[in-house]
């Protein structure tokens, strides 16, 4: 549902090329300061901060005005009642629909998520599970991993998962993947 919004919201998108890489300069670097502060602030030198800057193109291109009909706002597509939840924790996080603060939420969730998936996975394992995370739920990729788990005994890799979660969030995490160009 969530790629049908998008190319509703972004009608040219598709045409345009979506699947430039994130680096490509048809990709603005208007929020990038954001991106590589708000990463480095929550995930420290060790993560490239072009995961995130590729997640804000997955979930709206890039665009601050992106709103879904579930409700979900700006660059990184938060829910309200999200944002309420992380402004807790933040309480100098102003605006959802401020770019600043939607992607400071945004990585921070992504953050929250990512410390939930230790396990024993390598870092950029951990980061497929806490995007899938941040797309189909916790639970739901957590009832994943589970099945995956029961169907092949030890599961270490997101591939090993993918299949037993949502096709929405297969496509997502391969998308996000497609734009960073890793496999």
């Amino acid at each position: 549902m969530r790629w049908f919004v998008v190319l509703v919201l972004l009608p040219g998108l598709a045409l345009a090329g979506v699947f430039k890489h994130v680096k490509h300069d048809y990709w603005t670097d208007k929020y990038d300061g954001y991106f590589r502060k708000y990463t480095k602030h929550y995930f420290g030198p060790h993560i490239d901060w072009h995961w995130f800057k590729a997640q804000g193109i997955a979930e709206s291109g890039l665009s601050p005005k992106a709103n879904s009909p579930v409700g979900a706002i700006g660059i990184m597509q938060i829910l309200p009642a999200t944002y309420a939840e992380i402004k807790e924790k933040n309480p100098h996080f102003t605006q959802i629909e401020s770019p600043r603060w939607n992607i400071a939420a945004g990585i921070y969730y992504d953050r929250m998520l990512y410390r939930k998936w230790k396990r024993g996975l390598p870092t950029e394992q951990r980061l497929a599970f806490a995007l899938a995370s941040y797309n189909a739920g916790l639970g739901n990729i957590n009832k994943a991993y589970r099945r995956a788990q029961k169907q092949l005994g030890e599961v270490k890799l997101w591939e090993q998962v993918a299949p037993y979660a949502p096709g929405e969030t297969r496509h997502y995490v391969r998308r996000i993947k497609a734009l960073m160009q890793v496999d």
